[in-house]
């Protein structure tokens, strides 16, 4: 059985947050989420609402530190890879910095959040990245 990940360890926010740099931090999000919610409480609704509920309370902390949505997509097919590995959500959040990201983590209405994406996610991907200038080939 694959092994599922649906939050980061310290180790790996301390890295996160010692990587200090200027500029925009993207961050490439896959999510696969619960058909049921597992919530500590017993409450009873799909993976997609609590996922929903999650998105609600978190969106306003988001956008007020500047972030936004820079790409979103329904997966289609996977043509390299494991052709069962589904993402349900997949989109690219845009921070103007690292500590945006760090703010938005301190945020009590955010971390109240949390226990909702917690609770609906099944298994995910966060992958930070740096943008580069776009441009006509693969590599700018």
């Amino acid at each position: 059985m694959n092994r599922a990940y649906i939050s980061f360890s310290k180790d790996t926010w301390d890295a996160f947050k010692s990587k200090q740099r200027p500029g925009l931090i993207h961050m490439l999000n896959l999510i696969r989420l619960r058909e049921k919610a597992d919530y500590p409480d017993g409450r009873s609704c799909t993976g997609m609402e609590a996922y929903q509920a999650y998105s609600d309370l978190s969106a306003p902390v988001f956008q007020q530190l500047g972030g936004r949505i820079v790409w979103r997509g329904n997966h289609e097919m996977t043509m390299v890879g494991p052709t069962d590995d589904v993402w349900d959500i997949a989109f690219v959040a845009e921070y103007p910095s690292v500590e945006a990201v760090i703010e938005m983590m301190k945020d009590p209405t955010y971390q109240d959040a949390m226990r909702h994406r917690q609770a609906g996610v099944r298994d995910s991907r966060l992958v930070r990245f740096a943008g580069c200038e776009n441009g006509a080939s693969f590599l700018g």
